[in-house]
């Protein structure tokens, strides 16, 4: 092992024995993405596969686990979205598998998810938009954090990954594990970020157009051709719709979807529909315009999200190049360091 791989394994240590896997790459979760064959390559290549539930029903999420355990003897995780009407029955399915990690996405745990999730015996993940956020769920007993910065895709929050993780790392990462994510591409940024405290990193971006992705190939193709500056965070256009942005590349799409919130707006201007059914319509109107362009290959009027780190996505390549990709620029990084 040369001094730079050593060096990488002594930093991911903590993040590969608490994700049980042989690097401390756990993919971000994509809807209709992250499903059981990407899930399973990235089990495979020794990272840490996760299946985006998303809006799935109980039964779904209960095909996908079993699909993805006959695919790989690896660990993988779940992602559930808090707001999911299902949430509690989609918790027992996670745990009828014996799936020992559930990322919840989404906001706060609501009540009662949290001891049903660890009850089961299952770790927790959830993300931390802010420090204040990091240190109440901590408090609250989630055994590891995700900090997300705005460069991601998909629903982001307001502030930048290096400036989170400078907030954020120094004042939590001895207490539980925990992953930085948000426009990571390369090893060296991985490097960084270990060196800085975290115990592991997430990406999605990156895995989005790999040979064992399901994405349809005009989806991959926008993927490779687009540049860091062609993702972009979409727009809230009404106070009152608490619109949690989300950053994909710019298409017909994205301007439908300000058309959407409009509509939606003007529906709760007239008392049509009540505040959680109008969020809730925004977040259907993105599962679906998400499947037309991953599953059907619409990429002019379905959604691309997509993190700026979009711009390193230069080809279709297997999991396993990518991962090794990045582990190696990650030890080389390490590797001119001193200490």
């Amino acid at each position: 092992m040369t001094i730079g791989a050593e060096r990488l394994a002594r930093r991911m240590a903590r993040g590969c024995e608490f994700l049980g896997s042989e690097v401390a790459i756990l993919a971000g979760a994509m809807s209709w993405v992250s499903e059981r064959n990407l899930v399973s390559a990235i089990s495979n290549a020794g990272g840490f596969g996760v299946i985006a539930c998303g809006a799935m029903s109980p039964d779904l999420l209960d095909a996908e686990i079993a699909a993805t355990k006959a695919l790989t003897d690896k660990p993988f995780g779940v992602n559930l979205i808090t707001m999911h009407p299902q949430l509690f029955d989609l918790i027992a399915v996670c745990a009828k598998h014996g799936v020992g990690h559930v990322v919840l996405a989404g906001g706060l745990p609501p009540a009662g998810s949290l001891d049903a999730i660890k009850g089961n015996g299952a770790k927790l993940i959830c993300f931390a938009p802010a420090l204040s956020l990091a240190k109440k769920l901590i408090r609250s007993g989630v055994d590891a954090l995700v900090v997300e910065g705005m460069e991601a895709g998909g629903h982001i929050g307001p502030v930048s990954t290096s400036v989170l993780a400078q907030e954020i790392l120094p004042e939590i990462a001895e207490q539980v594990p925990v992953f930085v994510a948000g426009g990571i591409g390369r090893g060296e940024a991985i490097a960084g970020y270990l060196d800085m405290g975290a115990a592991g990193v997430q990406l999605g971006t990156r895995f989005a157009a790999s040979t064992e992705s399901i994405a349809h190939p005009n989806f991959k193709k926008a993927f490779i051709r687009a540049s860091a500056r062609d993702a972009i965070a979409s727009v809230q256009i009404d106070p009152r719709l608490p619109v949690i942005p989300v950053r994909a590349l710019k298409n017909a799409g994205s301007d439908a979807f300000t058309a959407k919130q409009r509509e939606v707006a003007q529906a709760l201007d007239e008392g049509a529909i009540a505040m959680g059914e109008a969020q809730l319509q925004i977040e259907h109107y993105w599962a679906g315009a998400l499947r037309r362009a991953v599953i059907d290959g619409d990429v002019e009027h379905g959604s691309l999200m997509a993190g700026q780190s979009v711009g390193m996505v230069t080809k279709e390549e297997p999991v396993a190049d990518i991962i090794a990709a990045l582990v190696a620029e990650a030890a080389h990084a390490l590797e001119k360091r001193t200490a």
